[in-house]
C-alpha cells in the first residue's frame, strides 16, 4: 500500500495529470441547496453512486471553491443529471452566477431546490464529508428521485457531448 501523505515526483505535471483524466467520460450534474447565502447550484462531474442499500451517492468539490462552505454546511441538495440541452446551465454553475432565481425552482417547497429540468434527480440527505486531498467528498443518503426519458450532457476531453438515451 503507498503512502498517502506522500507527494507527487518532483516531475509529476499536474497540468498533463488534470488532461489525463479528462479522458474519463463523464455525466454533467448541477447540485442545489439552500443555504445561508440563499438557494445556490454548482456544476460537478465527479458524482458516483457508493451503495443501494442504504442509497448512497457522493460528489466532489475544490475546497478552494467559493461556494465551498455554502455546500459543506448544506443538510440536504438535490442532484440533478442535465439533458443534453442544458450546456448552458452547465456553464452558468460552472463559472456564472450561482445563486438560483426564483423561476427556476419552486421557491414555496422546503426540499433543497428542484430544478425544473433534469434527465434525473436525487434528492439527498447529507450523510458524511470527508477531506481528502484538496477537494471535499460529500456523501449523500438518497431520500427520494424522479427520472424522465432524454438524451443526457456529459463531458469528455474538455468538450460536451451527449449519451443518447437508449430507451427513446
Amino acid at each position: 500500500m503507498s503512502d498517502a501523505s506522500a507527494s507527487p515526483a518532483a516531475d509529476f505535471d499536474p497540468r498533463a495529470y488534470r488532461r489525463a483524466l479528462g479522458g474519463f467520460a463523464t455525466g454533467v450534474c448541477v447540485v442545489t441547496a439552500h443555504t445561508v447565502d440563499g438557494p445556490l447550484g454548482i456544476t460537478v462531474n465527479s458524482f458516483t453512486s457508493v451503495s443501494l442499500d442504504p442509497p448512497l451517492v457522493l460528489w466532489c468539490m475544490d475546497v478552494k471553491s467559493d461556494r465551498h462552505d455554502a455546500f459543506a454546511g448544506a443538510d440536504r441538495f438535490a442532484v440533478h443529471m442535465l439533458p443534453v440541452e442544458d450546456q448552458a446551465m452547465s456553464d452558468r454553475f460552472a463559472w456564472g452566477v450561482c445563486r438560483l432565481s426564483d423561476d427556476e425552482f419552486a421557491v414555496d417547497d422546503p426540499e433543497p431546490p428542484r430544478l425544473l429540468n433534469a434527465v434525473t434527480r436525487l434528492t439527498c440527505r447529507t450523510h458524511d464529508r470527508i477531506v481528502m486531498g484538496d477537494h471535499l467528498v460529500i456523501v449523500g443518503r438518497v431520500e427520494a428521485f424522479d427520472t424522465r426519458p432524454g438524451d443526457a450532457l456529459t463531458y469528455f476531453r474538455g468538450k460536451y457531448g451527449k449519451a443518447a438515451d437508449p430507451t427513446a
